[in-house]
């Protein structure tokens, strides 16, 4: 490869997401070279503007609500308020110590060539001063003019918010879940398009610290995709947190407030709603469009996603896509997983995605955990189901701990006792749903889960009580 001009490394990653680490770490316990490209601060999503500072800002939230709710288990307090500066200051120590260790990796470990500069694949036909790049090799040229080529590159740029084509919206100053993180000030009245996940986390939090909230949802309940009994509660859960809730609303335009700030939304029913502050929540898009796919043949599907098969070859050769990116997984610990199977492939392993099960919590309080099929896609595959549905004030722990909001939902498959799919909104939740979610992942039986010791008093040991309520699931919706 001496005629090459451009530098030759093993391995290259763009973006620093998730599985951007494990995958450039198997590459330098093979005492190999890997470039990294990363066009924003380093961590992805999760560290920046997902996971981490929007769990860290709920907890300082989730503490102010229980503070106004002492008197319930006998403990007295004064009035409670929210320092916000001090809530976003405690978030940004906790952020920026994870930020600052990742980039020391980066930065100093000799195998590692960073490149803090947005990056895409190039045409390998030719290098900057005309050289032929060697066969099999791909080239990645950063925003600053310089390329590094390689056998192997790896896709993990992420997501971001999806703007929607909203008229007036370029008339007014909106946020999104990056820019909300950052704010100096506790909005008066925020306003929320879209009443799913990004948006009920941040709706109920600014709610507790004390903003006015109205979500706006243009479907006809909040977290569409979940269980209908799911969906209702959380629901009355945010209504009876002073939530205000507008259902089937489309919104027609936005424009700035009747004093030139602030935001006014108009519904497609012509009523109005007019806030301090505006934030996005309708979905997210690829982080795909600027990365040159088209340049080297990368194949995308019809919303931008790089299309895959199930051990993350893309439509080239040596260009491999992992986490948001690949449309088999939106949350941290899918990509975190993508790195994983990545690494086991890499190893001469059989690891596959296809082998994965979904499982995903949302993090309102109380949080949803949920695994494998609902209600509706057991019906729609034409499986014959059984089907038991608890409510979270009967189990004996919430009610101990006065957190009885919730509901539990299981399906089984009727004919091979496998466990189809299950919900848990209520307390625990998030950790309560991956018991069930194991037991899937090693094709156990129902009975594994029924017949099982648990501790009490806890939400899993209501296990054995619920699929004891078993019944078959009708076909009707």
């Amino acid at each position: 490869m001496s005629g090459v001009s451009t530098p030759v490394v093993d391995a290259i990653v763009i973006g620093t997401g998730q599985a951007a680490g494990t995958v450039a770490g198997w590459y330098l316990s093979q005492g190999q070279r890997v470039a990294m490209f990363e066009s924003g601060t380093p961590g992805g999503t999760c560290l920046n503007r997902g996971c981490r500072p929007t769990k860290a800002m709920r907890a300082s939230a989730s503490v102010a609500h229980q503070a106004r709710r002492a008197g319930e288990y006998g403990v007295r307090t004064g009035e409670v308020s929210v320092d916000f500066a001090a809530v976003v200051a405690r978030k940004d120590a906790m952020i920026d110590g994870w930020v600052d260790g990742m980039r020391q990796w980066l930065t100093t470990d000799p195998g590692i060539d960073f490149h803090q500069v947005a990056a895409r694949l190039v045409a390998a036909d030719a290098d900057l001063d005309g050289s032929a790049v060697a066969d099999g090799l791909h080239v990645v040229e950063g925003a600053d003019g310089r390329r590094v080529s390689a056998p192997a590159v790896w896709l993990n740029t992420g997501t971001s918010a999806a703007v929607p084509p909203i008229q007036g919206l370029d008339t007014v100053s909106y946020l999104d879940n990056d820019s909300i993180l950052h704010l100096d000030a506790l909005p008066e009245h925020l306003v929320i398009l879209g009443g799913n996940y990004i948006g009920l986390e941040f709706g109920q939090m600014f709610a507790r610290f004390g903003s006015a909230v109205t979500i706006i949802e243009r479907g006809p309940h909040l977290a569409g995709r979940e269980e209908p009994e799911v969906s209702a509660e959380i629901e009355r859960v945010l209504r009876a947190e002073g939530v205000d809730i507008r259902l089937k609303a489309g919104v027609g335009s936005v424009s700035p407030g009747h004093d030139g700030t602030g935001v006014r939304v108009t519904l497609d029913s012509g009523g109005q709603v007019s806030g301090s502050h505006l934030l996005l929540a309708v979905g997210r898009r690829p982080n795909t469009h600027e990365i040159g796919l088209d340049a080297v043949g990368v194949a995308t599907d019809e919303r931008g996603y790089v299309t895959v098969d199930d051990h993350f070859h893309t439509t080239v050769a040596g260009i491999y896509a992992l986490g948001d990116i690949n449309g088999r997984g939106a949350f941290t610990h899918t990509s975190y997983a993508d790195g994983e199977i990545a690494v086991d492939n890499l190893d001469g392993g059989t690891r596959s995605v296809g082998e994965r099960i979904t499982t995903y919590a949302m993090f309102t309080d109380p949080p949803l955990g949920r695994v494998g099929m609902t209600e509706a896609e057991v019906r729609d595959a034409g499986i014959d189901a059984l089907v038991a549905t608890f409510w979270m004030k009967d189990v004996t722990k919430a009610a101990l701990d006065s957190e009885t909001d919730g509901v539990i939902k299981i399906l089984v498959d009727a004919d091979t006792d496998q466990i189809l799919g299950a919900s848990v909104f209520g307390l625990f939740g998030d950790e309560v749903i991956q018991s069930v979610s194991a037991l899937m992942h090693a094709h156990a039986p129902r009975r594994v889960l029924q017949e099982m010791l648990p501790v009490h008093p806890t939400v899993t040991e209501f296990w054995p009580t619920i699929l004891k309520r078993l019944k078959p699931l009708s076909r009707d919706r």
